[in-house]
């Protein structure tokens, strides 16, 4: 197959509009079961605006955040897919200019010294494209994130003592989680990267908090871990948006890797209760969008 580049910056452009406006079925679902678990008064009514203001953003097509993020696209290539690499980047770039200037979005995207905002949601190294190959034939995925900076502010990594073990890991994780408190927006994602590097194990942090709900880890350790993490931040009383109650966070997600003898690095990298993301499929027979 090979791929339409002028389908693809079509596609970045839609996908930045699609995720900042409709939120993904698995966190509305997530929203409501939280809010039908709750106990604490306060908690239930802080969940209960958060439910109106998705369905008010959807029904009159707007943001559903202030915050546009930092734009991430993440793109799978099958292995009969057909495309210039270099010329891909450079249409997903476009795209999410075009995105920012013809809808328009704010751009929320400075330079780290200067400040200065190009109002394009793009500049040095942004958007941040990671491309990934996969056995899915004739089949191209972009799926886009926009990550807002009251989510990304929350995150860590630590390089744990081997001879801690998991308790290293758990302990480290509900530490961010009540650091953190209400700044991340919670209820939270918490995306847990076990292992690697310590570039590897914050990616694996980002690719955990960015999961679909109800989505398990890979790796049966990991799974465990999170379904025993999950259970512990709840516990914590942080509740929505930090003002305490029982709904703390949706999930804790775990993506592992392996790692040296001598190591064992932890990161935490949350996403906040307005978990955006959207998808573009590229096949034979067309394009089509998702979540």
């Amino acid at each position: 197959m090979n791929v339409d580049l002028k389908q693809v910056e079509e596609a970045a452009k839609e996908l930045y509009i699609r995720a900042l406006k409709i939120l993904p079925p698995d966190i509305k679902s997530g929203i409501s079961a939280l809010a039908g678990r709750e106990t604490d008064a306060t908690a239930k009514t802080i969940l209960g605006t958060m439910i109106k203001n998705i369905s008010v953003a959807e029904a009159n097509a707007n943001l559903l955040c202030q915050d546009t993020g930092i734009p991430i696209y993440n793109v799978v290539i099958g292995r009969r897919v057909n495309v210039d690499g270099y010329a891909l980047k450079q249409a997903i770039r476009a795209g999410c200019e075009r995105a920012t200037r013809e809808h328009p979005l704010r751009s929320s995207v400075v330079h780290p010294v200067t400040r200065t905002n190009e109002h394009t949601s793009c500049g040095r190294g942004v958007p941040v494209i990671n491309i990934d190959f996969s056995d899915a034939g004739e089949s191209l995925a972009i799926e886009m994130i926009p990550k807002g900076s009251g989510s990304e502010n929350s995150s860590w990594l630590k390089m744990a003592i081997p001879a801690e073990g998991v308790d290293a890991i758990k302990t480290f994780v509900v530490d961010c989680v009540l650091e953190s408190g209400g700044k991340s927006c919670p209820p939270t994602v918490v995306g847990v990267g076990v292992g690697g590097t310590a570039d590897l194990c914050v990616h694996l942090a980002k690719q955990a908090a960015t999961r679909p709900l109800g989505s398990r880890c890979a790796d049966p350790e990991g799974a465990l871990l999170e379904q025993a993490l999950s259970a512990a931040v709840n516990q914590l009383g942080v509740g929505p948006q930090g003002l305490g109650g029982d709904a703390t966070a949706f999930a804790v997600h775990i993506e592992t890797a392996a790692t040296h003898i001598t190591m064992n690095p932890v990161a935490v990298n949350m996403q906040c209760h307005s978990a955006r993301r959207a998808r573009a499929t590229f096949t034979p027979s067309g394009v089509e969008y998702g979540f």
